[in-house]
């Protein structure tokens, strides 16, 4: 049985576009992905999205609704990642952990090599777009 990995990943918006980030590290460096990671023992969802958009972009944010939770079988693990809603209210985004950034809208998003558990909710995050 494959070990489920939960995380918490940030759809950080500014109008009608979303913040995209590429990865830096990995077996899955320079595929486009939403930022987030590990949730740490005793926090929250908000608490742990907070301090991963802080770790990794320098960013402060402001956390809304859940938009979705996506359940990807990859082939070493399951995921289990649960997706708010954001908004950048302080700071500029400096790269610590990722190559590069892009904010993508309703016409460019599918340019993007996204992660594969990222890419099925794609087309749901077109229409809010």
């Amino acid at each position: 049985m494959k070990k489920t990995v939960q995380v918490v990943a940030s759809v950080i918006f500014d109008g009608n576009l979303i913040l995209a980030t590429q990865r830096g590290y990995g077996k899955f460096a320079g595929l486009w992905e939403f930022p987030g990671g590990k949730i740490e023992k005793g926090e929250s969802d908000v608490q742990a999205v907070k301090r991963e958009i802080r770790e990794e972009l320098t960013v402060e944010i402001e956390v809304g609704e859940l938009l979705k939770t996506i359940e990807y079988d990859y082939p070493d693990f399951k995921l289990k990642m649960n997706c708010y809603k954001s908004k950048i209210v302080d700071g500029e985004i400096k790269l610590l952990e990722h190559l590069n950034y892009k904010w993508v809208g309703k016409d460019n998003i599918m340019d993007l090599e996204w992660l594969p558990a990222d890419l099925e909710f794609i087309q749901e995050l077109k229409e809010l777009l």
